[in-house]
């Protein structure tokens, strides 16, 4: 038994991994006798530790791996130490992953010396999408050698076979299947999720189920057996790093503890599935083997012993940590943008006028060709069409497949794989076809894109520029609708929503250098200037230099300064194609009033705003959204909020219809839309009250 182990597996790392397994064992069983110490909800990896140290141990510095919630074996194996784990299970201000905001064994690391860990959050199996974004990253860098590694990068992302059946999971596989990237799915089974039992949960296990994904292999482990687990995951790296293809590694495992201290075994297990589980402790298991290969029981002891008062000191001097303090609780919202001022040339002399859609693919011309690290892809976007608006037409024969190529219809995954482009060094520019399809995208932009910068501790803003076209006008209702509330709710994103060419392309370029999440809302109604009243949508180009920054409103038409002075005036906040009906019905008031274009959502120019409200004394808040709950009722109250002792007037909202959809019928949609009419009606109204 001593030579087949030890030609297996070295005595030195067969020691290490059962120091691991003791120290793993010690945590959690002191977190469990000290209950009233570790509030804050964890889980542990009992009946997990010999996978996920098998897995640790084959990992470089050049590698990513993404360890979901039960992971702290994986942690302890690329070498982070009981106390900085313990940090974060206490949420304490030198957590080193998210300095006292996340859950234990919710890690995101940069370690120069260990492998990367982009921010990692609860909703299993939301970070399949993210990581394969990182392997995406990663050939990408690798085709067009924009940086020299010492070994190939292999990336791991690690769930729990019960979060397989989630749908996001299954466009990660397809998309790493299809483009052939360097990622092992670690998938952990151990028959549980929290109550749910695999029977009622699935037909069949994550082996099984990839089956039918051409061109992802698949390999099963026991993985309670650290000698088994370690040869399976060293041929399964070493496949990777070498053929650059994805895998799959299904183990087989056991839950020794609870699901959470939150949920605990007893509140849903028996006895005999305890037993059953107990059975195959993997620490026992290789107590075992070890003990049959000659190694002396009295080392083993030892190193049980050792590893308890190690996890003992280091959990009294964990709960002696200072507490984060709370001024920290608003930094890392966003990162710092270097772009805060306009600069460049608006308009150059002799420039001609360009409608909307052209000043995109124009700004994106420029960018990739500039900046190799800069891609563009989505539905339709490649060179066939361009884009079903035609506004990424010639960019895919300029820069080929590799860099502006087409996905599946995949929302989730061409949102979220942002993520982890982003954390190796790339800028994606990625594009939802209609605003209506963003939905199945917003579990990323919440779960993953937003909170990446935050709960990493700044670690990991996502640089990305999201592109929706939005509005109506004719399209019917999957096709028209307005979206800036719900996107507006999500915090840590900045949205832009441009009303002409030149601002589009300045704020383009704007959110290209920011290094945080952007997306850009852009009307379709707006991208030809086809519909009537949108002539000024057409500006004069502005030069490759010229970059506008966010938050800095505009006043578009001014008020009669002597009208303003006699309280005869009023003020029309807008955005998008409202900056046009606002346009089209102060025509009918001789100076009497001023229109704002916000020009972007978040950040907003509320110094502007209250400035001219204080002047005016009465404005309306105009959006072509429906009104009831929307960003401008919202805006309106804080207008009202701020301005209150200077207005003449509540602050009032103009908007859409509250219907749940825009109809396809062009004498309904007429009816529920806003208007240059229906506007110039409430202000008639209001300036004669």
């Amino acid at each position: 038994m001593e030579n087949t182990l030890h030609e297996k597996v070295s005595q030195d790392i067969l020691l290490k991994a059962y120091n691991h397994m003791m120290l793993a064992k010690a945590m959690a069983d002191i977190y469990e006798e000290n209950r009233n110490v570790t509030k804050y909800v964890h889980s542990t990896s009992r009946g997990h530790e010999a996978i996920q140290l098998a897995t640790a141990y084959q990992l470089k510095k050049e590698d990513w791996v993404s360890p979901y919630y039960r992971d702290e074996s994986i942690l302890l194996g690329i070498g982070f130490e009981p106390y900085q784990l313990m940090l974060q299970l206490l949420a304490k201000a030198d957590d080193p992953f998210s300095g006292g905001r996340s859950y234990y064994s919710h890690p995101s690391s940069r370690d120069e010396n260990k492998p990367k860990i982009i921010h990692q959050s609860s909703a299993t199996g939301m970070q399949t999408i993210p990581t394969t974004g990182v392997a995406q990253g990663i050939k990408y860098i690798q085709d067009f050698n924009l940086q020299q590694f010492e070994n190939n990068p292999v990336v791991i992302c690690s769930l729990g076979d019960n979060s397989v059946t989630e749908g996001e999971v299954s466009e990660a596989l397809q998309f790493a299947a299809l483009h052939q990237l360097p990622i092992i799915f670690l998938v952990q089974d151990n028959e549980w999720g929290i109550s749910v039992t695999k029977e009622e949960a699935r037909t069949c296990d994550a082996y099984d189920f990839v089956a039918g994904f051409t061109g992802l292999s698949r390999m099963r482990v026991d993985g309670t057996d650290f000698v088994e687990s370690f040869e399976v995951m060293k041929k399964a790296v070493d496949f990777v790093r070498n053929e650059r293809k994805p895998l799959v590694v299904c183990a087989k495992t056991v839950l020794i503890g609870h699901h959470t201290s939150g949920v605990r075994r007893e509140f849903y297990r028996d006895e005999e599935d305890l037993a059953k589980h107990r059975a195959k402790d993997p620490g026992e298991i290789l107590r075992n083997q070890l003990l049959e290969s000659g190694v002396d029981e009295e080392l083993l002891k030892q190193i049980t012993k050792k590893a308890r008062l190690e996890v003992e000191e280091a959990f009294e001097k964990a709960q002696n940590a200072p507490d984060p303090s709370p001024e920290t609780v608003m930094q890392h919202i966003f990162a710092p943008t270097p772009i805060t001022e306009e600069v460049g040339t608006r308009e150059p002399e002799g420039g001609e006028k360009i409608v909307m859609v052209d000043a995109a693919i124009h700004a994106i011309q420029e960018l990739m060709w500039k900046h190799p690290e800069a891609l563009l892809y989505g539905q339709d976007v490649g060179e066939r069409i361009g884009g079903v608006f035609r506004e990424t037409v010639t960019l895919g024969k300029k820069f080929g497949s590799k860099r502006v190529f087409n996905t599946a219809i995949q929302e989730a995954y061409i949102i979220g794989s942002t993520t982890g482009m982003s954390a190796v060094g790339l800028k994606p520019i990625v594009e939802v076809q209609f605003a209506d399809y963003i939905y199945p995208g917003i579990n990323q932009l919440i779960t993953e894109i937003s909170k990446s910068n935050y709960l990493s501790n700044g670690k990991f803003p996502v640089s990305n520029i999201i592109r929706v076209p939005i509005g109506a006008y004719g399209g019917g209702p999957y096709h028209s609708g307005s979206v800036e509330s719900i996107l507006a709710n999500i915090k840590g994103i900045k949205i832009a929503y441009p009303s002409n060419a030149a601002d589009f392309k300045g704020l383009l370029k704007a959110a290209y250098y920011d290094p945080n999440p952007v997306i850009m809302l852009e009307h379709k109604g707006l991208y030809w200037s086809k519909v009537p009243g949108t002539e000024d949508a057409k500006t004069i180009e502005p030069a490759e230099d010229y970059v506008l920054p966010f938050g800095k409103g505009k006043v578009i038409i001014e008020a009669d300064k002597g009208e303003t002075e006699k309280g005869r005036t009023i003020l029309v906040i807008t955005y998008g194609m409202g900056v046009y009906w606002a346009k089209e019905a102060a025509k009918n008031f001789n100076g009497r009033v001023e229109v704002i274009d916000l020009r972007t959502l978040i950040p907003l120019d509320e110094e502007l705003v209250f400035e001219r409200v204080k002047a005016h004394g009465k404005c309306i808040v105009l959006t072509e959204e429906q009104l009831n709950n929307s960003f401008a009722e919202a805006f309106a109250h804080r207008i009202s909020k701020n301005c209150f002792k200077y207005l003449d007037a509540p602050v009032e909202t103009m908007g859409s219809l509250d219907t749940p959809a825009v109809p396809i019928n062009l004498v309904l949609e007429k009816e529920m839309l806003p208007n240059a009419e229906k506007l110039a009606a409430k202000i008639e109204e209001m300036l004669r009250n």
